[in-house]
């Protein structure tokens, strides 16, 4: 049987796919079947784009600019690989563009755990990744990986940072003895009424209103009670900040003198010389951050940028840029005293003195306990 020209360059396209073909055999042939019967087909134009450019999206200010300087600039230097960056300061609204955008157009998402990765799962933005491809992953905390593969056997993300979010307090207000002897009650003492802030976020809100009342915030039993302590925490509130850029703003200005915060952003602080303590309360919010891959992105190239940001040199200059331990288990690569000293730093590599949300648990709630919030933050 003789193929035309468009039937060959399907086959061409479904052995790749197959992982018969390796992405550079694939795009040479490709690129010269186009070049010679002059073809343009929608998946030949994405991956010869996909040569050129990868699309990530992140958290922006030092934590993305760490990445950048540690990591995109010294890859796109070895490869030529060029990565295009946008930022966000809410992940759920980078998800609703993602849900209305056509596959591909967003690819690399600087992600929020498992209570977000479930989120994609759901929505079926998720791709699956080759583990084959990013041998650096041998060296990734396992506790940190296997909550990803409960949820998705076949992973779509990597875990790559962690940390928490605690107390940060101005040291000129508040001395380390009263902040570790009322822990998260600091929120709601009235004492600070308008000088007190807060991350402007459902997760946040309700799991500080946990630990004030005393629940598990992984099973709450009164909803009614957490609700109070939110809106207690908003009438002290002089504002709900929505970004880490926002938050160091506000507490290095004295315009906030305690507030739930990101532990890494409060240790670049420290490190500016900021009279700013930080504190971790019994069950302070621990989260972990992953580099997820969304369907429709190329795969290799995407693979083959995670695998460099986990190379050990360069995870470890991202750690210290960005003031979250990486992913690294440090019981299988030696990392430096500044990381070791970083809040949240867990040096056993088992993850067990941090406390995490259950993603299951969170997601099957989201929608429900997120309208609530959105009426009490504006006034009810």
């Amino acid at each position: 049987m003789k193929l035309n020209n468009s039937k060959r360059l399907e086959r061409l396209h479904d052995r790749y796919q197959n992982g018969d073909l390796s992405r550079r055999t694939f795009l040479t042939l490709t690129a010269a079947a186009a070049a010679a019967a002059g073809l343009d087909m929608p998946w030949m134009r994405q991956a010869l784009a996909a040569v050129e450019e990868v699309r990530f999206d992140g958290w922006g200010g030092t934590v993305q600019d760490a990445i950048d300087k540690y990591a995109f600039q010294p890859y796109t230097a070895k490869t030529k690989l060029k990565v295009v960056q946008g930022t966000f300061g809410d992940e759920d609204e980078i998800i609703t563009k993602i849900k209305t955008s056509k596959p591909g157009d967003y690819q690399v998402i600087h992600s929020s755990g498992v209570n977000y990765y479930i989120k994609y799962v759901n929505a079926g933005l998720t791709s699956e990744i080759n583990e084959a491809n990013i041998p650096n992953m041998v060296n990734v905390l396992q506790p940190m990986i296997e909550p990803f593969r409960k949820l998705t056997p076949k992973l779509s993300a990597v875990p790559y940072d962690y940390g928490t979010t605690g107390i940060a307090y101005n040291t000129k207000v508040i001395s380390p003895e009263e902040a570790k002897e009322k822990g998260a009650a600091l929120l709601l003492d009235k004492k600070y009424a308008g000088k007190v802030g807060g991350y402007s976020d459902m997760t946040t809100r309700v799991w500080y209103a946990a630990l004030a009342t005393g629940q598990d915030p992984n099973n709450l039993k009164d909803m009614d009670a957490i609700w109070a302590k939110v809106r207690e925490t908003r009438d002290l509130a002089k504002k709900f900040w929505s970004s880490g850029a926002e938050l160091m703003d506000l507490l290095s200005k004295g315009e906030i003198v305690v507030t739930d915060a990101w532990s890494g952003r409060v240790a670049a602080l420290q490190d500016q010389g900021a009279p700013i303590g930080y504190l971790d309360p019994a069950g302070s919010y621990a989260w972990m951050e992953d580099m997820l891959i969304l369907k429709g992105s190329p795969m290799a190239e995407c693979e083959e940028l995670i695998n460099f940001m986990l190379d050990p040199a360069t995870s470890i200059a991202v750690a210290e840029g960005q003031s979250y331990p990486p992913s690294l288990d440090p019981t299988k690569v030696k990392l430096t005293e500044k990381i070791e000293k970083l809040p949240a730093f867990d040096k056993s590599g088992t993850m067990k003195a941090l406390t995490f949300a259950d993603p299951v648990y969170w997601a099957t709630n989201e929608d429900a306990w997120t309208k609530q919030w959105n009426r009490i933050s504006k006034g009810a």
